[in-house]
């Protein structure tokens, strides 16, 4: 595979939707968790898709629970607890696994096409952050603890 639209996920609705879809525009796929010290990050990420939404950018995220447990909701209540919150009007997938034997191919192709430091494939925590070329490949993975608002710079060379 030579770029994430070979993927798909289903919505926080239910529909399988491919990432086909968003061939074309600048991704940034995000690992998120509705208990974890980096929630607020959500409204950074909501900010960036406002902002750049009319450039082709858009924000995708995929709650996982399984960093402490953080992300303990089903669909409808990560939904209600993301819109409420922080008004996230991005795109929301089901929960999934994003490492070991049950990671979504998704997340094992990122983990990849990018990996982390000392080159360690896995995702270390909630809020991992992947940013994706218009032409689908990944070009750089941002570690937890960068903020949204940090990566403008890169968002904008890509645009």
């Amino acid at each position: 595979m030579t770029s994430i639209y070979s993927f798909s996920a289903r919505t926080l609705g239910g529909e399988e939707v491919s990432l086909e879809q968003y061939r074309g525009k600048v991704l940034l796929i995000v690992n998120t968790a509705s208990e974890c010290g980096f929630t607020p990050q959500y409204a950074g990420l909501q900010k960036l898709y406002e902002a750049y939404a009319g450039r082709d950018f858009v924000v995708l995220g995929f709650p996982c629970n399984q960093f402490g447990k953080q992300e303990p909701g089903d669909a409808t209540q990560i939904g209600s607890f993301c819109e409420k919150n922080f008004g996230v009007s991005f795109p929301m997938f089901e929960k999934i696994d994003v490492n070991g034997a049950n990671a979504h191919p998704l997340y094992r192709y990122l983990t990849g096409e990018a990996p982390g430091l000392l080159g360690l494939e896995g995702i270390k925590w909630n809020f991992t952050k992947f940013l994706v070329a218009r032409d689908g490949t990944v070009v750089k993975r941002y570690a937890p603890v960068t903020k949204p608002d940090a990566i403008t710079g890169e968002i904008e060379k890509l645009l």
